[in-house]
């Protein structure tokens, strides 16, 4: 009987995991941390957003310049796929207002029970999948060793591993504490591998200069509802526009709406140095009537009760108005006003790696061939989040992330049929 390891308790090795036991694959999943599925586990506390409901083109839209790589997976297992695949686990979904596909509990704990407990006793012909926690993988044996015979740091020492096949779904470089450390990436450098320097995505920027200490102290936390980001989209800088909701930080920006424009921030920041987003705060209400209430007198009342009073203006709305714009185009109708519908907003870094949601970054497509397996390292095939691709929240990304574990795994058996035609 084959034996494949994977590497990596996340979503992608634990899908990698399932498909290689029900074809008859004896499969042991190493992981470094005490038990799988961590952070998996974290992102589901506020309800786990399983995949969306959106048509399969814009679905695979979301991708970017990886959508081509992605949507071969996502065409094999989708998210239609996905639901069928919760359902098949005893967790039905439901389609939020957003979209968003949850399932019906909400809760990330019951599913990754469910299948856990198929994994650990399938039923026949599918062989159970074996665990070993706490084993950190630190290489191959010998520095020319084959892609296949491993070394596993443990509480109880060095282990040495053969199979006849690996699949590396080690995650990215954020929430290091929940495993996902980036530390394979001088591993796989050392073999020839070509990785892209590990990035944030989904992530919070710092502001250019800083808040003000006031605007600190008083709004550091608080969210921005009902308004709208617009930024640069592609190189000839067509402006994008998108309703949503982010947060102000003690540094910057951070939030949903930030999220979405977050890959294409980063990417300015790393090319010029900065980049500029412009905040609406109405959206609702076109330029001449925001103009127009601005500019009615407002006789003794003071400007702060003024925009209260004629567009709802106040908190923190307000508090990035004078943060921003200062005094004298405080004073100025038409300077508010523009400012009211798009203030710039000029952000410098992104939030460390560590902090992000996810990263961008990672085993380039170039070196691997279509079945995922590394060219440099026959017999070894990588998924997830360690491919260098990235994808907003919003479901994309934990789809897109179980696609790839089964698209590797389906990789594997083809491998492993053909050296057995050999």
């Amino acid at each position: 009987m084959n034996q494949v390891v994977v590497i990596g308790g996340g979503p992608a090795g634990l899908m990698a995991a399932e498909v290689l036991s029900a074809a008859g694959v004896a499969v042991h999943v190493y992981d470094a941390m005490p038990t799988v599925g961590r952070k998996f586990l974290l992102a589901g506390i506020g309800g786990l957003n399983l995949t969306h409901s959106e048509p399969s083109g814009p679905f695979g839209s979301r991708f970017g310049a990886r959508q081509a790589e992605v949507g071969a997976w996502l065409r094999d297992f989708g998210a239609l796929e996905v639901r069928a695949w919760a359902q098949g686990l005893g967790v039905s979904t439901f389609v939020g207002s957003s979209g968003r596909v949850f399932p019906s509990d909400m809760k990330a704990a019951p599913l990754l029970r469910s299948w856990m407990h198929r994994l650990r006793q399938p039923l026949a012909p599918a062989c159970p999948v074996k665990f070993h926690m706490r084993h950190r993988w630190v290489g191959w044996m010998g520095e020319d060793g084959a892609g296949t015979c491993l070394r596993f740091a443990s509480p109880s020492g060095e282990v040495n591993v053969r199979a006849d096949a690996v699949v590396l779904a080690m995650g990215g470089g954020s929430w290091s504490r929940l495993g996902s450390d980036g530390a394979w990436v001088p591993f796989l450098c050392g073999r020839g591998v070509d990785v892209a320097p590990l990035q944030p995505a989904n992530c919070g920027f710092d502001v250019r200069g800083g808040w003000s200490p006031h605007f600190v102290e008083r709004f550091a936390g608080q969210p921005f509802k009902s308004v709208a980001l617009r930024w640069p989209d592609g190189p000839q800088g067509a402006l994008r526009s998108q309703p949503g909701e982010f947060v102000a930080t003690a540094t910057g920006l951070e939030g949903s709406l930030v999220y979405t424009a977050s890959r294409w921030i980063r990417d300015a920041i790393t090319a010029r140095g900065s980049a500029t987003v412009w905040l609406d705060l109405l959206p609702a209400l076109s330029p001449e009537r925001v103009l127009a209430e601005v500019a009615h007198p407002r006789g003794s009342r003071s400007l702060s009760s003024h925009l209260k009073s004629r567009l709802g203006l106040d908190g923190i709305k307000s508090g990035i108005l004078h943060e921003l714009l200062g005094r004298d185009a405080m004073q100025d109708p038409h300077r508010l006003a523009t400012g009211i519908k798009g203030l710039p907003i000029t952000l410098a870094a992104p939030r460390p790696l560590d902090e992000a949601i996810s990263s961008a970054g990672g085993v380039r497509f170039e070196a691997l061939d279509a079945h995922l397996m590394l060219k440099a390292l026959p017999s070894v095939f990588c998924a997830g989040e360690m491919l260098d691709w990235e994808a907003p929240t919003g479901g994309y990304l934990l789809t897109a992330s179980l696609a790839s574990g089964r698209a590797a795994a389906q990789g594997v058996l083809q491998c492993l049929a053909a050296d057995r035609s050999r």
